[in-house]
Protein backbone atom coordinates (compact mmCIF):
# COMPACT_ATOMS: atom_id res chain seq x y z
CA UNK A 1 0.00 0.00 0.00
CA UNK A 2 2.86 2.40 0.86
CA UNK A 3 4.36 1.80 -2.58
CA UNK A 4 1.06 2.57 -4.25
CA UNK A 5 0.75 5.85 -2.30
CA UNK A 6 4.36 6.74 -3.10
CA UNK A 7 3.79 5.95 -6.79
CA UNK A 8 0.62 8.09 -6.81
CA UNK A 9 2.40 10.95 -5.06
CA UNK A 10 5.31 10.74 -7.55
CA UNK A 11 2.93 10.85 -10.51
CA UNK A 12 1.11 13.85 -9.05
CA UNK A 13 4.40 15.70 -8.39
CA UNK A 14 5.57 14.96 -11.93
CA UNK A 15 2.30 16.38 -13.26
CA UNK A 16 2.73 19.61 -11.28
CA UNK A 17 6.39 19.89 -12.23
CA UNK A 18 5.48 19.75 -15.92
CA UNK A 19 2.78 22.38 -15.57
CA UNK A 20 5.24 24.72 -13.84
CA UNK A 21 7.76 24.25 -16.62
CA UNK A 22 5.16 24.96 -19.28
CA UNK A 23 4.58 28.37 -17.71
CA UNK A 24 6.33 29.98 -20.71
CA UNK A 25 8.93 31.56 -18.42
CA UNK A 26 11.24 33.83 -20.36
CA UNK A 27 14.57 35.14 -19.31
CA UNK A 28 15.47 38.74 -20.05
CA UNK A 29 17.58 37.53 -22.97
CA UNK A 30 14.60 35.80 -24.58
CA UNK A 31 12.85 39.14 -25.08
CA UNK A 32 12.67 41.31 -28.18
CA UNK A 33 11.40 44.80 -28.95
CA UNK A 34 11.00 46.75 -32.16
CA UNK A 35 13.45 49.58 -32.83
CA UNK A 36 12.27 53.01 -33.90
CA UNK A 37 13.54 52.11 -37.38
CA UNK A 38 11.38 48.98 -37.54
CA UNK A 39 14.08 46.35 -36.97
CA UNK A 40 13.79 43.83 -34.16
CA UNK A 41 16.10 44.41 -31.21
CA UNK A 42 17.01 41.02 -29.79
CA UNK A 43 17.92 41.48 -26.16
CA UNK A 44 20.16 38.41 -26.39
CA UNK A 45 22.48 40.58 -28.49
CA UNK A 46 23.11 42.57 -25.29
CA UNK A 47 24.29 39.61 -23.21
CA UNK A 48 27.18 40.41 -20.86
CA UNK A 49 26.35 44.11 -21.08
CA UNK A 50 24.82 46.47 -18.53
CA UNK A 51 21.54 47.89 -19.85
CA UNK A 52 19.75 51.03 -18.74
CA UNK A 53 16.14 50.93 -19.94
CA UNK A 54 14.34 54.27 -19.80
CA UNK A 55 10.76 55.01 -20.82
CA UNK A 56 10.91 58.40 -22.51
CA UNK A 57 8.49 61.05 -23.75
CA UNK A 58 8.88 64.16 -25.88
CA UNK A 59 6.51 66.44 -23.96
CA UNK A 60 7.55 65.64 -20.41
CA UNK A 61 9.16 67.92 -17.84
CA UNK A 62 11.99 65.36 -17.66
CA UNK A 63 12.64 65.34 -21.43
CA UNK A 64 15.94 67.19 -20.94
CA UNK A 65 17.21 63.93 -19.40
CA UNK A 66 17.79 62.81 -23.00
CA UNK A 67 21.01 64.89 -22.79
CA UNK A 68 22.20 62.91 -19.76
CA UNK A 69 21.24 59.61 -21.39
CA UNK A 70 23.29 60.53 -24.45
CA UNK A 71 26.21 61.53 -22.18
CA UNK A 72 26.02 58.13 -20.41
CA UNK A 73 25.94 56.35 -23.77
CA UNK A 74 28.93 58.32 -25.07
CA UNK A 75 30.97 57.77 -21.92
CA UNK A 76 30.23 54.10 -21.18
CA UNK A 77 29.19 52.33 -24.40
CA UNK A 78 32.78 51.25 -25.09
CA UNK A 79 32.85 49.72 -21.59
CA UNK A 80 29.69 47.69 -22.13
CA UNK A 81 26.72 49.95 -21.30
CA UNK A 82 23.62 49.91 -23.47
CA UNK A 83 21.18 52.78 -23.08
CA UNK A 84 17.79 51.74 -24.43
CA UNK A 85 15.24 54.52 -24.80
CA UNK A 86 11.64 53.34 -24.92
CA UNK A 87 9.38 56.16 -26.10
CA UNK A 88 5.97 55.76 -24.52
CA UNK A 89 2.62 57.50 -24.58
CA UNK A 90 1.47 55.65 -21.46
CA UNK A 91 1.35 58.99 -19.64
CA UNK A 92 0.00 60.93 -22.66
CA UNK A 93 3.16 62.94 -23.30
CA UNK A 94 4.60 61.41 -26.46
CA UNK A 95 4.36 62.37 -30.11
CA UNK A 96 1.96 60.39 -32.27
CA UNK A 97 4.36 58.66 -34.68
CA UNK A 98 7.72 56.94 -34.44
CA UNK A 99 9.14 59.16 -37.18
CA UNK A 100 8.18 62.28 -35.20
CA UNK A 101 9.87 60.87 -32.07
CA UNK A 102 13.00 59.93 -34.00
CA UNK A 103 13.27 63.37 -35.61
CA UNK A 104 12.63 65.12 -32.27
CA UNK A 105 15.38 63.10 -30.55
CA UNK A 106 17.92 63.56 -33.33
CA UNK A 107 17.29 67.27 -33.92
CA UNK A 108 16.96 68.39 -30.30
CA UNK A 109 19.33 66.01 -28.49
CA UNK A 110 21.51 64.37 -31.18
CA UNK A 111 20.46 60.96 -29.84
CA UNK A 112 22.26 57.96 -31.31
CA UNK A 113 21.64 55.33 -28.61
CA UNK A 114 19.01 52.68 -29.45
CA UNK A 115 15.38 53.79 -29.36
CA UNK A 116 12.32 51.58 -29.69
CA UNK A 117 8.97 52.23 -31.24
CA UNK A 118 6.36 53.99 -29.12
CA UNK A 119 5.60 51.33 -26.50
CA UNK A 120 3.23 50.79 -23.58
CA UNK A 121 5.21 50.47 -20.35
CA UNK A 122 2.53 49.99 -17.70
CA UNK A 123 -0.65 47.99 -17.21
CA UNK A 124 -2.08 44.99 -19.02
CA UNK A 125 -0.83 46.25 -22.42
CA UNK A 126 2.71 46.88 -21.21
CA UNK A 127 5.49 45.45 -23.35
CA UNK A 128 6.82 42.13 -22.11
CA UNK A 129 10.12 43.75 -21.05
CA UNK A 130 8.26 45.82 -18.48
CA UNK A 131 6.10 42.88 -17.40
CA UNK A 132 9.27 40.79 -17.04
CA UNK A 133 10.89 43.54 -14.92
CA UNK A 134 7.86 43.73 -12.63
CA UNK A 135 7.69 39.93 -12.26
CA UNK A 136 11.39 39.74 -11.46
CA UNK A 137 11.91 42.84 -9.32
CA UNK A 138 8.52 43.89 -8.01
CA UNK A 139 6.47 47.05 -8.09
CA UNK A 140 9.46 49.41 -8.07
CA UNK A 141 10.15 48.28 -11.64
CA UNK A 142 6.79 49.64 -12.82
CA UNK A 143 7.21 53.12 -14.32
CA UNK A 144 5.32 55.68 -12.25
CA UNK A 145 6.05 58.36 -14.83
CA UNK A 146 8.24 59.08 -17.86
CA UNK A 147 12.01 58.68 -17.55
CA UNK A 148 11.74 55.84 -15.05
CA UNK A 149 14.98 53.86 -15.21
CA UNK A 150 15.57 50.11 -14.93
CA UNK A 151 19.19 49.00 -14.66
CA UNK A 152 19.91 45.44 -15.82
CA UNK A 153 23.19 43.78 -14.83
CA UNK A 154 25.40 41.54 -16.98
CA UNK A 155 23.57 38.45 -15.74
CA UNK A 156 20.28 39.75 -17.15
CA UNK A 157 18.72 40.61 -13.79
CA UNK A 158 17.25 43.88 -12.59
CA UNK A 159 20.00 45.45 -10.52
CA UNK A 160 18.13 48.58 -9.47
CA UNK A 161 15.37 50.96 -10.51
CA UNK A 162 15.37 54.75 -10.37
CA UNK A 163 12.52 57.23 -10.27
CA UNK A 164 12.01 59.92 -12.87
CA UNK A 165 13.52 62.56 -10.59
CA UNK A 166 16.87 60.74 -10.54
CA UNK A 167 19.03 62.15 -13.31
CA UNK A 168 20.80 59.55 -15.46
CA UNK A 169 24.15 61.17 -14.63
CA UNK A 170 23.50 61.29 -10.88
CA UNK A 171 26.22 59.86 -8.63
CA UNK A 172 23.78 57.17 -7.54
CA UNK A 173 23.37 55.83 -11.08
CA UNK A 174 26.97 56.43 -12.23
CA UNK A 175 28.37 54.63 -9.16
CA UNK A 176 26.09 51.63 -9.71
CA UNK A 177 26.90 51.46 -13.44
CA UNK A 178 30.65 51.61 -12.75
CA UNK A 179 30.29 48.96 -10.03
CA UNK A 180 28.56 46.43 -12.31
CA UNK A 181 30.31 47.13 -15.62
Amino acid sequence: MKRLILLGFTIIMFFFKNSAISNNYKSFYDLEIESINGEIIKIKDFQNKVILIVNTASYCGFTKQYEDLQDLWDKYKSKGLIVLGVPSDTFNQEKKTNSEVKEFCEVNFDINFPLTTITEVKGKNAHEIFKWAENNFGKSAIPKWNFHKILINKQGNVEETYASFTKPTSKKIINKIEEIL
